[in-house]
């Protein structure tokens, strides 16, 4: 019974990612390395609000780490946790996104 809780619960993720194609391309992103955020801005062309609202509710989701203190302002890094790492495997393997 847990792993068919656990199989929703990725498709719960999966699907929150897939929803926004901000939170996509800042996985996207972060799948080839740590980042900071007007990094991932240039590289995706998004605005970086857009930028911090998706990394913000990825971090929420334990998607995304900071990889600095939380007290740095400047040069936040961030990254993805090995559950995002999965995640973004699934997504990209059942061929759910462009």
């Amino acid at each position: 019974m847990s792993n068919e809780a656990d199989d929703t619960d990725e498709w719960d993720e999966i699907g929150f990612v897939i929803s926004s194609k901000y939170r996509i391309a800042v996985l996207e992103t972060l799948a080839t390395g740590p980042s900071i955020p007007s990094s991932i801005a240039a590289e995706t062309g998004l605005p970086i609000t857009h930028v911090s609202r998706a990394l913000r509710a990825l971090r929420e989701r334990s998607l995304v780490e900071l990889l600095v203190s939380k007290q740095k302002k400047k040069g936040r890094i961030y990254g993805m946790t090995e559950r995002g790492q999965q995640l973004w495997k699934r997504i990209e393997a059942e061929g759910l996104i462009d």
